[in-house]
């Protein structure tokens, strides 16, 4: 019996180090991939294996030699480069986006719902509960089928000002917004059945901005095999975004993390800042298994603004849990809190 927990914890352990060191290696190639490109997500799941790996290893196998300094160094060599890619979405790490503060104009306050809803989701009275709580100026809704937009339509009193792309495929957007919307399109950028929207928004203080809505298409196997075009169009809004004078802000589900090659490179092209650096992961995805969570729902913006309220908001029996911001505009361009490096 001892013999049979004995291998059956070599194995176990064999196991964990070659997830941990695949997981790590894999996204250093640059194929599109899907099962490469996957591996960009499990970052902090990685890192907690290699944790473990470690903290088992000396426990249980350790012996002074060679080869023993060989497994330290690996999983050590693990760690540092997992704990490098998420560290500045700590606490710990420096902001991009500086705070509103206490004082702050209140006609440049815009707030912002943001929520993959699940198209196959029945239960739509938890997303306009959700809604009505948080009283944003912006509802921005991915999965909306149809069968959505009927029930959403309750919002219509609140929110005269809509743009409603209905598709049955797992891809549809609304928009739901008490401030005026103008120069509203949709475009279908690289795929012909993928939608994003365009649209300038006027604040209360009475300055028009530039509203983008996105939501590509994933790694999976069953979405294409690869993330050619979701990184396509993320880098096509990106370089958008950056002709764009004036406020901008940039919001959806990317269906990529917030430490990606790409999403990185958004930044680079774009310009934009993420509120989410120096305060947290904020993990939207997957709502149902705590276990396998990741960022995949974003907002940027330009840097004319501070960060009032960055929040994840209460489930709604969606695979992603919604996001609620608030940003304050300042005007002018303010320069970033920090240069953080992603």
């Amino acid at each position: 019996m001892q013999d049979i927990l004995y291998y059956a914890g070599i194995f176990f352990f064999g196991l964990l180090v070659l997830i941990a060191v695949g997981a790590t290696i894999m996204p250093l190639f640059t194929f599109k991939q899907w099962y490469v490109r996957i591996f960009d997500y499990p970052r902090l799941q990685t890192f907690a294996m290699a944790v473990i790996a470690l903290a088992w290893y000396l426990l249980l196998y350790y012996a002074p030699g060679r080869n023993a300094n060989i497994f330290i160094v690996l999983f050590i060599l693990i760690i540092v480069v997992q704990a490098y890619k998420v560290w500045p979405y700590t606490r710990f790490a420096s902001k991009q986006v500086a705070n509103a503060g206490d004082v702050y104009n209140d006609s440049g306050l815009v707030s912002f719902y943001i929520s993959n809803v699940l198209q196959d989701n029945k239960k739509y009275h938890l997303s306009i509960q959700n809604i009505r709580r948080h009283d944003p100026d912006l509802v921005i809704t991915t999965e909306t089928d149809p069968h959505w937009q009927e029930q959403l339509s309750v919002l219509h009193e609140h929110y005269p000002y809509r743009i409603a792309v209905p598709q049955k495929n797992r891809y549809g957007l609304h928009v739901f917004s008490k401030l005026p919307l103008r120069k509203e399109v949709v475009r279908y950028l690289i795929e012909d059945d993928i939608p994003s929207i365009r649209t300038e928004m006027q604040l209360r203080e009475g300055t028009w901005i530039t509203l983008f809505v996105v939501h590509p298409r994933p790694p999976a196997p069953n979405e294409g095999g690869d993330t050619e075009d979701r990184d396509e169009e993320i880098i096509h809004v990106a370089k958008e975004a950056a002709k764009t004078p004036g406020g901008i802000i940039v919001a959806g589900d990317f269906n990529d993390v917030a430490w990606s090659a790409t999403t990185r490179r958004f930044q680079e092209v774009s310009g934009l800042l993420d509120p989410r650096l120096g305060r947290g992961f904020y993990n939207t995805f997957h709502a149902k298994y705590p276990i396998f969570r990741w960022p995949l729902d974003h907002v940027f913006h330009s840097p004319h603004f501070k960060l009032k309220i960055l929040q994840r908001a209460a489930a709604v029996n969606s695979d992603h849990f919604p996001m609620y911001v608030q940003l304050v505009f300042e005007g002018s361009e303010i320069k970033p809190a920090s240069e953080t490096t992603v």
